[in-house]
């Protein structure tokens, strides 16, 4: 482990051997200041170097104090911060004692390592595509032990397969990470990267940071819905239950606002009703679940209303809604029309529609993902994801609003 005061903190405008490409900045170690000087020393006269012959601690003590004074983050090379449940989790279930897991084959067959990562996917997931649209890394997982030092510089991902807006959302996963504490996380990041930049860079890498949030489906799915007569069933009716999901879906997103949050994506829920696992516990002839549908078709349009109701009362639009019960619904309707074969049924899976269950090395697993627009019972596969980012980046109002997220990083843009 380096020493923070062995850091050296560094910004180069292009790649180079000391620096991994789309690193917003870099950390190098004491040794490596010691070559940067070795470096620089050849740059001098002979007679000069003499009196360029710096101890290497008043050296490393002098880059630091330039270094720090030029740090300022890119616009086209930002933070990317991931909060919400499995559709964006990109393993932090791993390092958790849970059943909500994707750690195991075929998992992953498709990712670039062709093996599980806790991505429940083939391949790619949503975050991962956004940041390779973006030139960036993807942000690993808040919990992996690798994500110290110059790595969080490039944001994380708080996510965790099975959360809800709600804290009871999920608890027959048992140990996962609840939206309060992914938040509790996240000013725990500020805190830690603050004692390698400083709170004044930390403060500026949060604001132009980019955020995802993705919560909803589990509290119909895993809650409300979950087993007939549920807790959450009982105590309300669902038109009441979905404004107290939005009462608190407020909440969440202020707490963000207040912890520095300023470029926002919200997705909504996706077509709840037609995923394979619901289609093979509801579906007779492969129809859609009406009444998750109808659960639905309620909270989406009042979260994108709250979201327009918070950005009025900032005066600035921090937050953007994807429409992604739009977005799912183009390929699940006419699945044929994106070169899918099916929209019903699961690649991977077991019973009707390959439904039931998760994804495992037992289960019927299709030859060509990429004509499935579902990978597991629940979740799209990667060309399906593909599809939804382009929709996140160039989509209409219709699917974004009030702008995609191209237009906002070229708004970023034409401020600099």
């Amino acid at each position: 482990m380096i020493s923070q005061a062995e850091l050296i903190l560094y910004k180069s405008p292009q790649p180079s051997p000391l620096q991994p490409a789309h690193c917003n900045y870099c950390i190098l170690s004491a040794s490596s200041a010691k070559l940067i000087a070795i470096s620089l020393q050849g740059i001098f006269h002979p007679t000069m170097r003499q009196s360029f012959s710096f101890s290497s601690s008043i050296f490393v003590a002098l880059l630091l104090v330039l270094a720090v004074a030029s740090i300022t983050p890119r616009a086209d090379a930002r933070a990317f911060f991931i909060f919400g449940d499995s559709l964006v989790d990109n393993g932090n279930n791993n390092y958790l004692l849970t059943s909500a897991r994707a750690d195991a084959p075929p998992y992953g067959i498709d990712y670039p390592t062709h093996r599980p990562t806790g991505r429940f996917s083939n391949g790619l997931n949503i975050p991962d595509i956004i940041s390779e649209r973006m030139g960036m890394q993807s942000p690993l997982p808040y919990l992996a032990p690798e994500n110290t030092g110059q790595r969080l510089l490039n944001g994380a991902n708080f996510a965790s397969a099975g959360v809800g807006i709600l804290n009871d959302t999920g608890f027959q996963f048992l140990n996962i990470i609840r939206i309060t504490k992914q938040l509790e996380y996240y000013q725990q990041f500020q805190t830690r990267v603050g004692s390698l930049i400083g709170e004044q860079q930390t403060t500026q890498l949060v604001n132009q940071g980019l955020v995802l949030i993705t919560l909803g489906g589990n509290d119909f799915v895993n809650n409300y819905y979950l087993v007939p007569f549920s807790a959450r069933s009982r105590q309300f009716a669902l038109p009441d239950y979905v404004r107290y999901l939005i009462s608190e879906y407020r909440k969440i997103l202020m707490r963000l606002y207040e912890l520095g949050s300023r470029k926002v994506i919200v997705t909504g829920t996706g077509p709840i009703g037609c995923v394979p696992a619901e289609l093979a516990q509801r579906s007779r002839n492969g129809e859609c679940s009406a009444e998750l549908q109808h659960a639905a078709s309620l909270f989406n349009p009042q979260l994108a209303q709250l979201i327009s109701d918070i950005n009025s009362q900032l005066g600035s639009n921090v937050f953007m809604a994807a429409n992604t019960m739009a977005m799912h619904m183009d390929f699940v309707s006419n699945p044929q029309a994106f070169g899918f074969v099916t929209s019903k049924i699961a690649c991977c899976g077991q019973g009707p529609y390959n439904g039931i269950g998760l994804c495992t090395p037992l289960s019927n697993l299709c030859p060509n993902r990429d004509i499935y627009a579902f990978w597991d019972p629940f979740h799209p596969s990667e060309r399906a994801n593909r599809i939804i980012v382009q929709q996140i980046f160039s989509g209409s109002p219709q699917y974004m609003h009030p702008m995609n997220l191209s237009a906002a990083l070229a708004m970023d843009t034409s401020r600099t």
